[in-house]
């Protein structure tokens, strides 16, 4: 027996070991995670810290007192409110679109209607955050496309008001972050068996009961993780409330920076940063332990 072990090709575990410097391969991606995103966290984390000195931007002091200043001011209580909101508002969008489409994609019957639907997918993705607010802009502004075409049709007899509109900016994040839903879901779904499916209608469940019953919670995982992702990237948007919100909405990402650049209060401007990180920290803990108790394990 031995004799036989001894001719027989190494395992995976024997292989590694006897590749030279193995242990190393993670050192270039741990270095520049390390250099690209945990020093410039630790530098926000002692600026959020500081006391705020217009005359002088280095660190002075050990103070809560920026914190204290945004949980005690209602004006920045409703900024973090609307982020929020929108963000989870353009989620639920993303998801209610993203389903449909990623489920036809990966059920798509031939390989050229699949590599089309993919493509259309994927092509926002080809234009900066930008660019496609500004389409935005030239459809919703008051002699945009949209009214053009209400006012035309009879249906408004002005121009009705869509710019500078939490509807605008949760639009605009949605045409923004679809694509990486229904990217994300799409992959997930392709690991899904339609063998699944047709058992439950060979037991006489009917299509959409198979595919709330058996399908989705099986995809959950991958909805947990293109509803994380959208999420994430709507609370730190940029762009699209900025050009589409106007001067008088606010959400955290641009107050970061106009507390950063404009106001040159960096202290303020990292505690800012890090109320919007542990939201985002927070919320997907609890959602995550919320559908691990409904679906399983994650």
């Amino acid at each position: 027996m031995s004799d036989l072990a001894a001719t027989l090709p190494p395992g995976p575990a024997r292989v590694r070991r006897s590749v030279p410097g193995f242990a190393l391969l993670p050192v270039p991606a741990l270095v520049l995670v390390g250099i690209g995103l945990i020093l410039p966290l630790g530098l926000i984390a002692r600026y959020s810290l500081a006391e705020f000195d217009p005359a002088d931007i280095a660190l002075q002091g050990l103070t809560a007192g920026n914190y204290l200043k945004f949980f005690g001011d209602p004006f920045y209580r409703e900024v973090l409110g609307r982020t929020l909101a929108v963000a989870a508002g353009s989620t639920a969008a993303c998801l209610l679109l993203g389903v449909p489409a990623a489920y036809a994609i990966s059920r798509a019957r031939s390989a050229r209607l699949r590599s089309a639907l993919l493509l259309l997918a994927i092509v926002p993705l080809l234009m900066g955050n930008a660019v496609r607010a500004l389409g935005w802009m030239v459809l919703l502004s008051e002699r945009g496309i949209v009214n053009q075409a209400l006012t035309g049709l009879g249906l408004a007899d002005a121009p009705v008001r869509l710019m500078y509109t939490p509807l605008a900016v949760t639009l605009s994040l949605v045409a923004v972050l679809l694509p990486f839903m229904v990217l994300t879901l799409q992959s997930v779904f392709d690991s899904i068996s339609p063998v699944y499916e047709d058992a439950a209608a060979t037991m006489g469940a009917p299509p959409w009961a198979a595919f709330r019953h058996v399908f989705l919670p099986l995809a959950m995982p991958g909805l947990f993780s293109g509803s994380l992702l959208v999420f994430i990237l709507g609370m730190n948007a940029y762009a699209s409330p900025v050009l589409l919100g106007g001067p008088a909405f606010h959400m955290m990402a641009p107050m970061v920076y106009e507390q950063a650049v404009e106001a040159f209060n960096w202290p303020f401007a990292s505690a800012l940063a890090f109320v919007l990180m542990a939201a985002t920290l927070v919320l997907t803990v609890l959602s995550s332990r919320v559908l691990q108790k409904r679906y399983g394990r994650l």
